[in-house]
C-alpha cells in the first residue's frame, strides 16, 4: 500500500534499487546530492546533475523534462554516504521562474517493478525556485524516506550553499548550463493534450465561425499596409547565372478571409480586427457597428455557430483475440490534419515509453544476475566445483528469461506501432509526407498554412526500422542550424568536409522548398546569404525555378544590406506591437513569413553582422522572421564563448544520421535523418516550378 506522505514524515523503504518518479507538468531540473551522517556534502563530486548524470548508486536524467525517474540503488552508494537529497530547480533558460506558478510537484518512490512504496505532492510553494523535495537517509543500518519540500527563493546557488558546498555558485552556473545543452537538443514538445481513451491527444478551440473541417492557419501574418523596399547595395558579379528572380512587389491589403473561413493569426495585429479578444456579454446589449462600406453581419451577437468536431474514423472490428487494426486520424482534432498530428505524436511518445520500460527491464534482470551471482559465490568453497557453476548456470537463464519476457513485450507494443505508421504514413497531407510519397506528385499550391512541418525522422537502436516522423509546429519557434562541421556516421563510415558540406546545403534546399511548397502564395519569402558563392550548385534549383526574393547575397557587403533590411523589419514590427499602432507600419513592408538561409558562417560576416545575426536568432521568430544557418561550429570557434548563444538558440539537425536529438518525456537519444529528395527525383523541380508560378499570379 502506498503512503502518501505529507511534510516531515517518513516512511521505511523495504527494498534497495528504487526508482524515483517526479512529475510537475512543465520542464524542471532534477539532480542529487551525497551526504554523510551529519548531511554534509564533502564537494562537487557528490553531486549528481544533468552535467554529470551519474555516480555509483544514483543516476538522474540528462536535461530538463516534466517527467523524471531517478535510478537508486542504495546497495551501491559509498559506505560514507548516509543521506540523499533529491532536488528540483526551475530551468533559468525561459519559462516559469518560480514554483508558485506551476502545478505541484509530485514524487513517488516506487520499485523497479513499478510498485509505489511512498508519494509527496509538493505544495505550498510560492516565490521558490529550487527545493529538495526528498530525503533518503540511513539509521541503524536501515533506509528511510522522508517528505522534505524545503524550498529556496535563491534558487539552486541557494540551495547548495544551504547543504554546505562552497562552489554552490559555480556548480549551479555549470548546472544551468548543462540544461540549455540539454534544452537546445531536446525536441520541441508540443502543446498540452488532453486524454483520449489510452494515448493522450489534444482537442483544439476552433476559432468562431470556422468550418470545423478545415485547419485555421498557424502564425499566418495579418493584412498590413505595405512599405516601400529599401535601397540595395550594387552586388558582386553573381556565379548563379544571370536569371535571378525579380523582388516581388509588396502584398496588397486584405479585405479579410471570407466568411465561415478561418482568421489568419498575427503576432502584429490585423487591421479593422479588434486585438483584445473581447466579445460582448449578456449584459451588454451594445455591438460594435460594422465597418463603412463594409459587409453586414447579421449574425447573432452571442449566439455559438460553431459545431463539435466530427468524430474520428472508427476501426473495424478486429478478430477475436487479436489487436484492433490501426485507422488513420483516430486522434482528436477538428481536422484530419490535426488528428494526424496528434496521432504521429502519439506514437512518438508510445515508443519512447515502449522502449524506456524494455530498458528497464533489462536492466532490472541484469542487476538481479550480478546480485545472485554475489550470492551464490559469496562462500569460497562455492567458488570452484559443480555447485558454482550451477549456480552460475542459473543465474544466467534466470537474466536470459527475464529478457526474453521483456523482448517479448516489447516486440508486441512495436508490432502494434509498426502497424499504426504503415497506415498513417500513406495518409500523411503534403507538409507531413516524406518526398517519396505520392501526394507530391499532385502538388498543388496551399491556400492555407499547415500547423507543423516535417524536418526528418527519428528512430531507435532497438527498432531502426520504425521511423518516426519528425513534425514541428509553426511558425517555428527557433531557428534551424544544419551542421557542416566534420563528423563520422553512425555507420563508422566518415565523411570529407566538402562531401558533407554538400551534402548539408542539399537539405538546407529541401527543407526550405517544403516550407515555401507548404504556405499559400506570397505568404513565404525566402533570401540567401553566400558570401563566397561556394553554394551555387547546390542551391541553384532555388534560383533558376525564381522563389527567391533577390538573387544570393554575396560578399561583406551583400551580408551587411541583408542583415540590415531584416533587422531593420524585426524592429518595425516590435515597435508597432509594443506601441499597440499595428496600422502604423511604413507602407511597403513585407508582412510574410522570412526565412533567411546562411551559407558558410562566418565568412563574409564582420562583428556588426555577427550581432544582427544573433539579435536576428534571438528576436526575429517572434515577428516571422527565421534563421537557417548551415555551418560548421568549429569554423567559428575563433568568436569563443561570444557565439554559444547563438548556436543554443538553433536547433541542430545533421545532414547525415546522428543521435543528437532527444525526446522531451524519458530523454531517449534518437538517431535523426533528414528529409531529403530521392536521388534522381524531379519532383523538387516540379514543385518549385509551381510554386514560382503561384507567386508570379499573386503578384
Amino acid at each position: 500500500m502506498t503512503a502518501e506522505l505529507v511534510r516531515g514524515q517518513n516512511h521505511p523503504l523495504s527494498q534497495a534499487r528504487l526508482e524515483i518518479r517526479i512529475a510537475a507538468g512543465t520542464p524542471i531540473v532534477a539532480g542529487a546530492t551525497l551526504g554523510d551522517e551529519h548531511g554534509r556534502v564533502h564537494g562537487v563530486e557528490w553531486v549528481v546533475h544533468p552535467g554529470t548524470p551519474t555516480l555509483p548508486g544514483l543516476e538522474v536524467s540528462r536535461q530538463a523534462a516534466a517527467d523524471h525517474r531517478l535510478a537508486v540503488d542504495l546497495g551501491a552508494l559509498p559506505e560514507a554516504v548516509h543521506r540523499v537529497h533529491v532536488l528540483l530547480a526551475l530551468p533559468a533558460a525561459g519559462g516559469p521562474v518560480r514554483f508558485g506558478a506551476v502545478p505541484a510537484p509530485f514524487v513517488a518512490v516506487t520499485g523497479l517493478d513499478g510498485t509505489e512504496l511512498a508519494s509527496y505532492t509538493i505544495t505550498g510553494l510560492d516565490a521558490e525556485s529550487a527545493v529538495v523535495a526528498l530525503e533518503l537517509y540511513r539509521r541503524q543500518g536501515a533506509w528511510k524516506v522522508r517528505a522534505v519540500g524545503q524550498g529556496y527563493a535563491g534558487g539552486l546557488a541557494e540551495l547548495l550553499t544551504d547543504q554546505g558546498l562552497p562552489q554552490a555558485q559555480q556548480l549551479a552556473r555549470d548546472i544551468h548550463e548543462a540544461v540549455a545543452r540539454g534544452l537546445a537538443r531536446a525536441v520541441p514538445m508540443p502543446p498540452p493534450l488532453t486524454a483520449d481513451g489510452d494515448r493522450p491527444r489534444q482537442t483544439a478551440t476552433p476559432t468562431p465561425g470556422s468550418d470545423p473541417g478545415s485547419s485555421g492557419a498557424q502564425g499566418a501574418p495579418g493584412a498590413v499596409p505595405p512599405q516601400p523596399q529599401l535601397p540595395t547595395t550594387p552586388q558582386p558579379l553573381s556565379p548563379y547565372g544571370t536569371q535571378p528572380p525579380s523582388t516581388p512587389p509588396p502584398m496588397p491589403p486584405s479585405s479579410g478571409p471570407a466568411s465561415g473561413t478561418p482568421q489568419p493569426t498575427s503576432p502584429y495585429g490585423t487591421q479593422g480586427v479588434p486585438q483584445s479578444g473581447y466579445t460582448p456579454g449578456p449584459a451588454d446589449t451594445t455591438a460594435q457597428p460594422p465597418t463603412v462600406g463594409g459587409p453586414i453581419d447579421y449574425s447573432h451577437p452571442r449566439r455559438q455557430d460553431t459545431a463539435p468536431p466530427p468524430p474520428p474514423p472508427t476501426a473495424p472490428p478486429a478478430q477475436p483475440g487479436q489487436p484492433a487494426r490501426p485507422v488513420a486520424g483516430d486522434a482528436t482534432g477538428w481536422s484530419m490534419e490535426e488528428r494526424l498530428y496528434n496521432q504521429v505524436w502519439g506514437m512518438f511518445e508510445d515508443l519512447a515509453r515502449s522502449t524506456a520500460a524494455y530498458r528497464s527491464a533489462v536492466d532490472f534482470a541484469d542487476s538481479r544476475m550480478e546480485k545472485e551471482l554475489d550470492a551464490a559465490l559469496a562462500d569460497p568453497r562455492n567458488r570452484i566445483g559443480g555447485q558454482g557453476d550451477a549456480a552460475r548456470e542459473a543465474a544466467r537463464a534466470k537474466q536470459a528469461q527475464l529478457v526474453e519476457q521483456a523482448r517479448a513485450a516489447y516486440d508486441r507494443d512495436l508490432g502494434q506501432l509498426t502497424a499504426e505508421s504503415e497506415v498513417v504514413e500513406p495518409a500523411l497531407p503534403l507538409a507531413y509526407a516524406r518526398w517519396d510519397n505520392p501526394v507530391w506528385h499532385g502538388y498543388r499550391v496551399p491556400f492555407e498554412a499547415p500547423m507543423a512541418v516535417r524536418l526528418g525522422d527519428l528512430h531507435l537502436p532497438e527498432c531502426a526500422e520504425l521511423r518516426i516522423p519528425m513534425l514541428v509546429r509553426l511558425p517555428l519557434e527557433r531557428g534551424l542550424w544544419i551542421d557542416s562541421g566534420a563528423a563520422g556516421s553512425l555507420d563508422g563510415s566518415f565523411l570529407d568536409s566538402h562531401e558533407l558540406h554538400r551534402l548539408a546545403l542539399d537539405t538546407a534546399v529541401a527543407l526550405a522548398a517544403r516550407l515555401l511548397a507548404v504556405h499559400p502564395a506570397g505568404d513565404y519569402t525566402l533570401h540567401v546569404i553566400d558570401p563566397a558563392g561556394s553554394g551555387a550548385q547546390a542551391l541553384a534549383p532555388l534560383v533558376w525555378s525564381g522563389v527567391l526574393a533577390a538573387p544570393p547575397a554575396l560578399g561583406a557587403a551583400g551580408v551587411t544590406d541583408v542583415l540590415a533590411r531584416l533587422t531593420q523589419r524585426v524592429d518595425l514590427v516590435q515597435m508597432a506591437v509594443r506601441g499597440g499602432a499595428a496600422d502604423s507600419l511604413p507602407p511597403g513592408l513585407d508582412t510574410s513569413e522570412q526565412l533567411l538561409i546562411v551559407n558558410d558562417f562566418p565568412h563574409g560576416f564582420d562583428d556588426r553582422a555577427v550581432t544582427q545575426l544573433r539579435y536576428l536568432a534571438d528576436e526575429g521568430p517572434s515577428v516571422g522572421v527565421h534563421l537557417m544557418m548551415v555551418a560548421d561550429r568549429e569554423e567559428a570557434s575563433g568568436y569563443g564563448p561570444l557565439l554559444d548563444p547563438l548556436w543554443r538558440s538553433l536547433m541542430r539537425l545533421t545532414p547525415v544520421p546522428d543521435d543528437h536529438l532527444a525526446d522531451p518525456w524519458v530523454g531517449h537519444a534518437w538517431t535523426y535523418e533528414p528529409a531529403l529528395v530521392p536521388p534522381g527525383s524531379q519532383v523538387l523541380q516540379q514543385v518549385l516550378t509551381q510554386v514560382a508560378e503561384a507567386r508570379t499570379k499573386y503578384t
